[in-house]
């Protein structure tokens, strides 16, 4: 009976690490869970209203899931796919970063203009830094001394000090910036501009951009190439870029900031993700209600996966 109850409790937890891909929906208040290997549908967990943005904990046992109409956002344990319990992050949460222990929780409340420090073990909210119109996404630089927010209406990135809970400095980017990616060596900081086709490489020193690297599309207009999600590989080599309603992934060359490739992926190509191995990237459609899996050696979409309503974002969960 023991040995029963010990293979049983086996097979439970090895089922529980394969690697799988979580996607928010916005419209059906839920997460889709779908398995990493055979990229079907594993479960869909019902969250708090319109989830968005979402992070793992250190240890990557537990989802931080930020939902704008419950002004909270939603602790859910991976194992058991349950909520732990709920954080409040004040009204209207676009997005959050954490500090690099963890404990802290920064967070970005469009309708106040206001970047928030929240005490994640408490939930209580520590600080509120005012910063420009709409606030939209948040970075931590990797020493956790400072935080990098855009703001969809001054076009700017505001670098504010964690010690002192200020701006310490703006730097001009494109129209609509959206979403951030830092470089390994922390000398970069890349920032999509949604209404620029353009992405903004900024220099983290001198706290200025100094390249601007455009996007285009053969028989796409300007105004439809909109990118917003980015994610970087970890030797800085290549970054992924969701070109929105141009429904086509751009793979850069960073050293050389240059697009090599273009992808096609789902309506919306919004938000991106990869996997450890940095084999697969994922790419979350918001106007197909889909998500295509790429293969980033051969550059080539190998599945579409369908997901809930508006999705928004994916994380891996490995």
């Amino acid at each position: 009976m023991k040995t029963r109850f010990v293979a049983l409790a086996w097979v439970a937890t090895a089922a529980a690490a394969q690697p799988t891909v979580w996607v928010s929906s916005e419209k059906d208040h839920a997460l889709t869970v779908i398995d990493a290997a055979t990229l079907a549908v594993q479960a869909t967990i019902a969250t708090c209203k319109r989830p968005r943005h979402m992070r793992l904990l250190p240890g990557d046992r537990q989802l931080l899931v930020a939902c704008g109409e419950s002004h909270a956002a939603d602790l859910i344990d991976v194992a058991t796919r349950r909520s732990v319990r709920r954080v409040p992050l004040g009204d209207d949460p676009e997005a959050f970063d954490l500090s690099p222990d963890g404990k802290t929780l920064y967070v970005t409340n469009e309708d106040d203009g206001t970047l928030g420090f929240v005490d994640l073990a408490s939930g209580r909210m520590l600080q509120q830094v005012p910063v420009g119109k709409e606030p939209e996404g948040v970075l931590v630089s990797a020493d956790g001394r400072t935080v990098y927010v855009t703001s969809e209406v001054a076009n700017m990135v505001h670098v504010i000090d964690v010690a002192s809970a200020k701006v310490v400095h703006n730097i001009k980017v494109g129209k609509r910036p959206r979403r951030m990616a830092l470089t390994p060596d922390g000398r970069e900081l890349w920032v999509t501009n949604e209404l620029d086709a353009s992405v903004s490489v900024i220099s983290t020193k001198d706290r200025v951009a100094t390249h601007t690297l455009v996007f285009a599309l053969p028989g796409a207009r300007a105004q439809d190439i909109t990118p917003v999600g980015i994610v970087m590989t970890r030797d800085g080599q290549r970054a992924f870029v969701g070109l929105g309603r141009a429904n086509h992934v751009a793979f850069v060359d960073v050293a050389q900031r240059k697009v090599t490739q273009l992808v096609l992926a789902g309506k919306r190509a919004w938000n991106v993700a990869l996997d450890k191995a940095e084999l697969r990237l994922y790419v979350v459609n918001g106007l197909s209600d889909d998500m295509t899996v790429i293969d980033v050696a051969a550059a080539k979409a190998l599945k579409t996966v369908p997901v809930g309503r508006v999705p928004y974002q994916a994380v891996v969960i490995d």
